[in-house]
């Protein structure tokens, strides 16, 4: 979702009247049962996506096979959804969420908006082996549709890829985490999450992005940017093969090696704390 601003612009030695395109930035209420549980900044679109994934990527609705209801309940001036209900059957809601969340997540962080550090105990089992030579390609796929950010510069992307590299969803919002979240919400809207094994992710892997995909259970991680040390720590224990720094048909392995293969090359010994960068 894209405004378009006028600026000025000044490069030095003068300057000059512009219209930028700006990504728009809207508060979303989430409510559960109509108790509220947060309010995020997110971009427009996708909101029934981005509700259902946050609530199980939290840990508030972790069934799979339900399709709760998700109710609007508020839109501004311009006609974007300012508000939503998610109805859920009590037995299928963790008992007290009211101090799991303070009111107001950023969309540029979501692990600022807790009160702590929630662990996902769970380890991924997995089998699956991704081919190395097909990670470049996925962040191709999502470049070619990331319409939001060639108008705008300012969203990020999560895309949800098979084991062989289809993509079958990708999305755009001005916080990474909401992107993560869409993805996963739309995953599971469509029940689809049991195919995804690969999540890219622009910007920058945090702790809670890797505990979104532990979550939703799946095992391979890629961003553009950098992890932290948490992140890299989270999954090694969690059995996700995390990769960063995916750029320009290189990108770095930081978790579970032994389950990228490539055709012409092979990986040094997997260690507990890997720092092999791969080319």
């Amino acid at each position: 979702m894209i405004n378009r601003y006028k600026a000025v612009f000044y490069n030095g030695m003068e300057s000059s009247s512009r219209e930028d395109s700006i990504s728009v930035e809207v508060a979303l209420s989430i409510a559960v049962n109509d108790q509220p549980f947060t309010v995020t900044m997110q971009t427009p679109g996708n909101e029934k996506d981005l509700a259902r994934g946050l609530l199980f990527t939290e840990g508030i609705i972790t069934s799979q096979n339900i399709q709760p209801e998700i109710q609007i309940t508020g839109k501004n001036s311009e006609g974007h959804v300012t508000s939503l209900n998610v109805l859920v059957p009590k037995d299928l809601v963790i008992k007290d969420f009211a101090n799991t969340r303070n009111v107001i997540s950023a969309s540029s962080c979501g692990v600022c908006g807790k009160t702590s550090l929630d662990e996902c105990n769970n380890k991924l089992t997995n089998t699956e082996i991704l081919r190395g030579e097909i990670v470049p390609t996925l962040f191709e796929k999502v470049a070619e549709g990331q319409n939001d950010f060639k108008l705008s510069g300012g969203t990020h992307a999560a895309g949800g890829f098979t084991i062989d590299g289809e993509m079958l969803t990708l999305q755009e919002d001005i916080g990474r985490h909401n992107a993560v979240d869409k993805v996963i919400g739309y995953l599971l809207n469509n029940n689809l999450l049991h195919r995804v094994k690969c999540l890219t992710v622009s910007g920058r892997i945090s702790y809670e992005i890797v505990n979104k995909t532990r979550m939703a259970g799946i095992p391979f991680l890629a961003a553009v940017s950098a992890p932290s040390s948490l992140a890299i720590d989270n999954a090694q224990e969690s059995g996700i093969t995390l990769m960063a720094f995916c750029r320009n048909n290189k990108f770095t392995i930081y978790s579970n090696p032994q389950q990228v293969a490539f055709s012409n090359i092979a990986l040094p010994a997997a260690e507990v704390k890997l720092n092999q960068h791969v080319e």
